[in-house]
């Protein structure tokens, strides 16, 4: 009999039901969306359809074309890390630690390919289906530890090396539309829990669950995609363990389960003490409503005239092919056929009996040519209905031809800013979506480094020790506020969020190509300003000097807005304080400082003649130098002479053994030469013996031949004799048959004994 199940185990069946439940859900919630994202992404790709147009006809792909302009409109370049100062005032280590973080954003940036090519694709997502996801983890690297170098004995074994972190990283992972799920919610806000599919191999479920459970769970599953019967290069994918992680967000927990065992695989409370605890960022959204988090695909809002311009596209295409010259000539002068296929510019072509060809009027009177008028006034107006229903699309997603590079040279100035303003107006939007989406990823992974990363991988991957001096003494006080006192005492400890110490924030920069240029123009402004205050301060300096520290005051108070006055800020500060100190110092004697500019000038002096000393020396030390360089070059040379005369005794030597073994080459040569006459006459022999027997053959085949055709002709004639005859019997019994007959009758009885023809 079975024991019955504890009430922890009842508990924990609970919870994975009530998981199972909320996915099962949203899978109902999002049946109907997911199997539109499935008809969208087969028309992007143009799927099911062949380059003959025998299938379906012609087709405009307008989805595809929108795609391939927002997306580069919306996501031009990989956004970069702008960590900054929450207050723009005077905290140097604030302003140290922000450094340190930025620059440690920027490594996992562009070391690491994961946070573009992510974007990227949800980017894309965003276009096709209306949603992208992605999830931020925490990867340590371990390498073998060094074993200790304690004495062992035999009844004390050797402790096992313990393993030492090589590098951490905080990679972003794409997250597949149809593997991203959450709690069924009106807004992000409401959302409890998130969770994403994660297909495993046996190698990966050992290592990251360990052996018991790599060897229970079923490896049933395969990525949806992989399933499809159109993909056959691609169904026989090895099977996959499935494994749900899921983020509880009330409980504040997250668990491993799969579907296939019910029950949960690992547990962790709160693994990454996230601000908002989810692992990933809200989703990159289309359109959406405020009782729904079913996003619309921005293709549904015009797919009813994406059909309409697939019907137009056909009708175009089959106008094309009926525009073709097609008539009708005389058959009796061929020569008119010739007219479209040889005539060229200044052919004539002959016709015979030219003067019946004129009488019929010519070409015009021969030939008459289809009317192609009506032909092309349709595909004019089918054309013109194609160019109505395109504007209505870019109308629908708010893309103007200013936006698309098109412009038409009668409009003016004002009214292709007016357009191009229009247009930005909803692709404003669409860019600052993707910059909050961006910039959420950003503080995700911000978060993580600043909790889990130790704070030598911090200092290693900003290069801490290549800031200046002044912002280096800062160093150990930024890295307390970024990962926390607790910390820098103790790797293992719990390091507070550094997102809500208020002391720094962390954003994208603009990721949009059109800004470049504006980013160029402020840098020179800045410039040409800092540059002229610069002018105004040193001449103010000049006349007042206790003015200096103000003026630097209010120099920094400038670049301190600025992204590039991040980093000479320190300069300032340890420029102010040196103000400051001379300020405070009492100011010295002209009569000790012209004493001193004396003094100065005699060690000048001495130094100078100490250096034309040193500089005869050095002269008289060369001229040794190269008296033994020259004696040395001549007994290199000896000694090269030498070594060139046993060189060309070797090379004599060598080459009689070369001369000898090319006379043994040639007498190998000459006896294959002979071998291969040998072996042609003797084919040539062959040849002449396998000719006379074929010559032989075909005299007896002759003979044969000669003596059959002769009995073939004497059997003609004999059935040809045969055929006269016949036919000269059948011609007399037919002129018997149609002669005038007469009764001959019996002269005694008188009755009918038969019939004579009567001459």
């Amino acid at each position: 009999m079975a024991k019955p199940p504890t009430k922890a185990q009842v508990e924990e069946a609970t919870r994975l039901q009530g998981y199972l439940d909320a996915i099962a859900k949203y899978e109902r919630e999002f049946k109907k969306w997911e199997e539109r994202n499935r008809k969208i992404l087969k028309r992007y790709r143009d799927e099911g359809r062949d380059n003959t147009r025998t299938d379906g006809g012609s087709k405009f792909n307008i989805l595809w074309s929108n795609v391939q302009i927002l997306v580069p409109a919306t996501f031009a370049k990989v956004p970069q890390p702008d960590v900054s100062r929450r207050f723009r005032d005077q905290d140097p280590v604030g302003r140290v630690a922000a450094l340190i973080l930025e620059r440690g954003l920027e490594f996992e940036v562009q070391h690491y390919p994961d946070y573009r090519e992510t974007m990227t694709q949800d980017v894309h997502d965003r276009f096709l289906g209306g949603r992208g996801t992605c999830w931020v983890r925490y990867e340590p690297h371990f390498k073998p530890g060094v074993p200790p170098e304690a004495q062992v004995t035999e009844d004390v074994e050797a402790a096992a090396p313990e393993e030492q972190l090589d590098y951490e990283c905080a990679p972003v992972d794409y997250v597949h539309w149809k593997d991203f799920g959450h709690s069924v919610a009106r807004t992000w806000e409401e959302v409890t829990c998130v969770w994403r599919k994660v297909y495993m191999s046996e190698a990966a479920v050992e290592e990251r669950f360990g052996e018991d459970i790599a060897k229970k769970i079923p490896y049933d599953s395969t990525p949806e995609d992989l399933k499809r019967a159109d993909r056959n290069s691609q169904t026989d994918a090895k099977q996959q363990a499935c494994v749900i992680e899921l983020w509880d967000k009330e409980a504040g927990i997250a668990v491993w389960f799969s579907k296939s065992m019910k029950e949960f695989l690992d547990e962790l409370p709160d693994p990454l003490k996230l601000q908002q605890f989810f692992p990933c960022p809200k989703p990159l959204y289309a359109t959406l409503t405020n009782d729904t988090l079913v996003p619309v695909p921005d293709f549904t809002l015009y797919q009813d005239q994406a059909i309409t311009l697939d019907t137009l596209a056909d009708r175009i295409a089959g106008l094309v092919d009926m525009l073709q010259v097609k008539g009708t000539h005389d058959a009796s002068i061929p020569e008119l056929a010739r007219v479209f296929t040889e005539g060229k510019n200044g052919t004539l072509l002959p016709v015979k009996n030219y003067a019946a060809y004129a009488e019929k009027g010519g070409l015009k009177g021969t030939i008459d040519v289809l009317d192609l008028t009506p032909i092309a006034k349709a595909l004019e107006v089918a054309y013109l209905a194609a160019e109505n229903v395109k504007a209505q699309v870019y109308e629908i997603m708010g893309i103007s031809d200013i936006v698309r590079g098109a412009s038409d040279p009668n409009e003016t100035l004002g009214a292709q800013e007016l357009k191009g303003q229009y247009a930005s107006m909803r692709l404003r939007a669409m860019q600052a979506d993707v910059a909050r989406y961006a910039t959420d990823v950003l503080q995700l992974k911000a978060q993580v480094m600043c909790s889990k990363f130790a704070p030598q991988t911090l200092i290693a991957i900003s290069a801490a020790e290549q800031l200046s001096p002044e912002d280096q003494q800062a160093v150990p006080q930024a890295l307390s506020l970024l990962v926390g006192m607790e910390r820098m005492q103790d790797p293992k400890a719990e390091s507070p969020n550094p997102l809500r110490s208020f002391r720094i924030e962390v954003a994208s920069d603009s990721m949009i190509q059109m800004n470049e240029a504006q980013e160029k123009k402020d840098r020179m402004e800045f410039l040409t300003a800092f540059g002229t205050y610069l002018e105004k301060a040193s001449q103010v300096g000049a006349v007042a000097p206790q003015m200096a520290p103000l003026l630097i005051e209010v120099g920094k108070f400038g670049i301190a807005a600025f992204k590039a006055g991040k980093q000479i800020e320190g300069t300032f500060d340890a420029a102010l304080d040196q103000l400051k100190a001379q300020g405070n110092q009492t100011p010295p004697d002209p009569k000790a400082m012209q004493e001193q500019a004396m003094m100065q000038a005699k060690a000048q002096v001495a130094q100078e003649n100490a250096t034309k000393e040193i500089g005869l020396t050095k002269r008289a030390a060369d001229l040794d130098i190269r008296e033994m360089k020259f004696g040395a070059e001549q007994e290199l040379a000896k000694a090269r002479a030498d070594v060139q005369g046993q060189i060309d005794e070797q090379g004599r030597t060598i080459a009689q053994a070369d001369i000898e073994h090319k006379r043994k080459s040639a007498d190998q040569e000459k006896q294959q030469a002979e071998q291969g006459i040998k072996i042609k006459q003797e084919r040539a022999s062959f040849d002449e013996e396998r000719a006379t027997h074929a010559q032989k053959t075909l005299d007896k085949t002759d003979k044969d031949t000669k003596g059959r055709d002769e009995a073939l002709q004497n059997l003609v004639a004999e059935v040809s004799k045969q055929n006269r005859e016949t036919s000269e019997a059948l011609a007399a019994l037919v002129k018997a048959i149609g002669a005038k007959k007469r009764i001959v009758r019996n002269p005694q009885t008188g009755r009918a004994e038969g019939v004579e023809s009567v001459q």
